[in-house]
């Protein structure tokens, strides 16, 4: 037995140990039971809490979780009853915690419906996510509030994240360009208080987290939606929207110039080089982009990490609406390249 093929080794085991293979499927099939049970309990109101807690751990590692999530009886309308059930502490709000990690668990498992390609359009078709708008309409400041937005946003995000004309249109006629323009704009605000909150220690930080990555994930619907014709025409289409986001973008920039973030800095470039491609809009960025994406002042957060792609929109925005002459002094001499 000494001497048996490596891949025959497993004969050597004790008379009644389970074959490696055969263990491993065999603990497939109790994870794919432990979530199946899972996602029947989310329509025990006893067993409801833990259900939501266990399933948001495990959605990342069952891919057919949003189908069965979507496909078995009386799950979605559990997980809309979760929702719908803290409207009365929004306004005034008086959202705990505790309230606030439970639903948060319920729209982690909206968002991995709304991620998944089987599962995504009639997602869509259903209207879901207007149950998240009221969320995203709040101005609470407070941790749980803050955390509810971020994972709202996050389920917006999955839809925006492949590019689907239709997902855009739902989203704009439904008018969620306001509620991500709020949320961008409380970031601008928070951010100029950085160093006040930071002194007050960790807790506070990670306070400040939520808002800067709720900020990150709001530019960067706003950005997907821009990328879309249908998109940008829309923002385009009257000088109300266009200078609507126009002047969050440049508060933005304004706020990033005490505090850098080149990822969320990507973004509102990318926004801008965006707008820079509709003739009107361009036309009025000549007089309403800020000055600070012209004379140089994020050269040295643009080359952290030789960010060449962030360097590259930042140049061709500045060559589309100041000129090719005046973009290359005020860009710093980045090459000017095609914009992917």
């Amino acid at each position: 037995m000494s001497n048996l093929h490596p891949s025959l080794n497993y004969m050597k085991a004790a008379p009644f140990e389970v074959p490696a293979t055969s263990s491993a499927a065999a603990n497939n099939d109790r994870n794919v039971q432990s979530v199946e049970q899972l996602v029947l309990d989310l329509c025990n109101p006893d067993l409801r809490e833990n259900a939501l807690l266990e399933l948001s751990k495990k959605r990342e590692l069952f891919q057919d979780l949003a189908p069965l999530l979507w496909n078995s009886f009386g799950t979605l309308a559990a997980l809309l009853q979760e929702i719908v059930s803290i409207y009365p502490v929004l306004s005034p709000p008086n959202l705990t915690p505790g309230q606030s990690n439970r639903v948060c668990n319920a729209l982690a498992l909206l968002q991995c419906v709304a991620s998944h390609p089987d599962t995504r359009m009639v997602f869509l078709k259903a209207h879901i996510p207007l149950y998240l708008y009221p969320f995203l309409n709040t101005t609470s400041k407070t941790r749980p509030f803050e955390y509810l937005r971020l994972t709202s946003l996050g389920v917006i995000g999955a839809l925006v994240k492949v590019d689907d004309t239709d997902v855009i249109s739902f989203l704009l006629y439904t008018e969620i360009i306001p509620l991500c323009l709020r949320t961008m704009e409380m970031g601008s605000e928070l951010s100029k208080t950085v160093e006040f909150l930071e002194a007050f220690g960790s807790i506070i930080r990670r306070h400040l987290l939520f808002y800067m990555l709720s900020w990150l994930v709001a530019t960067f619907i706003v950005q997907k939606i821009l990328l879309d014709d249908v998109g940008l025409e829309y923002i385009c289409a009257t000088a109300e929207r266009f200078f609507a986001v126009a002047g969050i973008l440049s508060n933005m920039i304004i706020a990033l110039a005490e505090q850098p973030s080149a990822r969320l800095l990507k973004h509102i470039i990318r926004c801008f080089l965006r707008l820079s491609e509709n003739l009107r809009a361009c036309e009025a960025l000549k007089n309403c982009m800020p000055d600070m994406l012209k004379d140089g002042t994020f050269s040295s957060c643009l080359l952290v990490g030789e960010d060449v792609t962030t360097r590259r929109w930042l140049q061709q925005l500045l060559h589309n609406v100041l000129g090719p002459r005046v973009a290359i002094q005020a860009g710093g001499g980045f090459d000017i390249v095609n914009h992917g």
